[in-house]
């Protein structure tokens, strides 16, 4: 007989194994929503409607309305539902009250990189119960493999551009219809309500393949972070070490479990088992969960960059300035450690932005390792540079820098026989004999260059052979004599 555990483990792996997810966009430009008119609510039947001369809009009309006079755009459309329409109130509207001049709000700056305008949910269902999943900045934006999704009873305007010509995705679905052949979906953006929701330097594409790694994929929004950043305002924290996760835009208070893996991880897997074991639990109501695969930049002696590594980050944030987060971070650390084997986790760790963190298991050997696969780089490089001189292919330059010039220091020669004098208190041996310095009696006698002058202008002390030069004779005064 199966266990409670074994149980749960078979259902989470029917669940399947696909790492899209389903990202809804939130706003509309639907009649019936108040919050697109500028007095917060709809227009009655006394009211004068104007929507902005020089916009482009496409609006979704459910029912039917009263109006006393309405004032359209140059360019736009009415989607109208079954039974939908407009009338004008002869006379007074009795429920209206007095009549006023309702604007409809302006939805040309709506863009698809704020990750403030998209839902997520793993399930359609889900999505329709409001069961929202947590992600980093860049990961509610959809990514591309996740199905865009668009109210099936509504319409809206969004601005595409992004830093890139298109925009990848899995599937798109409007107005209740489901687009996932790139032709399709071709052709509805080419029409006249296309043209009016869709709208910006990027084409929305669909058709991309779902992700083939059970580890999970990229999901390809890094090149627009500064894009997507430039939508968000961060809040003030209270927390002692707020943490900044990998693919968001601000910094959390909570914690930041980093996972790695080896064959046999599945991350959707994962992230259903961290769901029925620990978030369902009332201590952990108040937290939000996060988790994706992130490729950490690898450095070589902390400076030269040489690769990536895959890990898993799992974002924890709570209310309460990362106190249960913290906790949560622990149970998850404590169960990959129990069943890592059977998860096909290698390792985890976790940081707080209490400042606490957690001790990595098999950090010394991977430092280890790395410091001596950075060594082996090193030396291979070394070896590499001389073989390349060596063979002519790689030219030193023929002058180098000057040094800067240094103090004069006394000579070798002069150190040595100072050191002579003063050891052997005795004649210096200077090993051959010199007729000049070692015997002044052979001085020519002659006068001009050799006269006494010149005798007199050399003498032997303890320290060595002193020379007088009579130009800088102290007592030479007038230099023309």
């Amino acid at each position: 007989m199966l266990k409670t555990t074994d149980m749960l483990l078979l259902l989470i792996c029917l669940v399947g194994t696909s790492d899209s997810l389903y990202k809804q966009w939130i706003p509309d430009t639907n009649y019936e929503n108040k919050t697109n008119w500028d007095k917060e609510s709809v227009p009655c039947g006394n009211d004068i409607v104007q929507f902005p001369v020089q916009r482009k809009v496409s609006v979704f009309v459910e029912t039917t309305h009263a109006v006393q006079e309405m004032r359209l755009p140059v360019d736009g459309e009415f989607i109208l539902n079954s039974g939908a329409g407009f009338y004008v109130v002869s006379g007074q509207d009795p429920g209206c009250g007095a009549g006023v001049t309702t604007k409809f709000k302006d939805s040309e700056s709506l863009q698809w990189l704020n990750p403030a305008l998209w839902q997520g949910s793993a399930t359609l269902d889900d999505l329709q119960r409001g069961n929202f999943l947590f992600s980093v900045h860049e990961e509610s934006v959809p990514c591309q493999y996740d199905d865009v999704v668009f109210k099936a009873s509504s319409s809206f305007r969004v601005d595409t551009s992004t830093s890139q010509s298109s925009i990848p995705v899995k599937s798109v679905s409007v107005l209740g219809k489901k687009y996932e052949s790139t032709s399709e979906f071709t052709q509805y953006l080419s029409s006249r309500s296309g043209r009016l929701q869709f709208h910006g330097s990027s084409a929305v594409t669909v058709g991309n393949q779902e992700c083939g790694d059970p580890s999970g994929c990229a999901c390809g929004n890094s090149v627009n972070h500064k894009r997507i950043c430039s939508t968000v305002q961060c809040a003030s924290l209270g927390c002692k070490k707020p943490l900044l996760p990998v693919g968001h835009c601000c910094e959390v208070c909570g914690a930041i479990v980093t996972i790695h893996f080896a064959t046999g991880f599945n991350l959707q897997t994962y992230r259903q088992r961290i769901h029925h074991l620990f978030l369902v639990l009332p201590k952990y109501k108040s937290i939000q969960l996060g988790m994706s695969k992130i490729f950490k930049s690898q450095q070589l002696m902390g400076i030269i960059p040489f690769g990536t590594s895959p890990e898993i980050q799992v974002v924890i944030v709570d209310e309460e300035k990362g106190i249960q987060s913290e906790g949560l971070a622990r149970d998850i650390l404590k169960d990959a450690r129990s069943n890592g084997s059977s998860l096909g986790i290698t390792e985890a760790e976790f940081q707080a932005s209490s400042g606490n963190s957690s001790d990595q298991t098999g950090g010394s050997a991977g430092m280890v390792v790395g410091t001596v696969f950075g060594v082996l780089i090193g030396i291979s490089i070394i070896i590499t540079l001389v073989f390349l001189i060596r063979r002519g292919v790689i030219q030193m330059p023929s002058s180098l820098p000057s040094l800067p010039s240094l103090p004069s220091l006394p000579s070798l020669s002069s150190f040595r026989r100072s050191r002579d004098v003063e050891d052997l208190n005795g004649p210096i041996d200077h090993g051959y004999d010199n007729p000049i310095f070692d015997k002044p009696n052979l001085m020519p006698e002659a006068p001009g260059l050799y006269a006494t002058e010149t005798k007199n202008s050399i003498s032997m002390t303890q320290s060595g052979v002193h020379f007088v030069n009579p130009v800088y004779d102290d007592n030479e005064t007038d230099f023309n004599a």
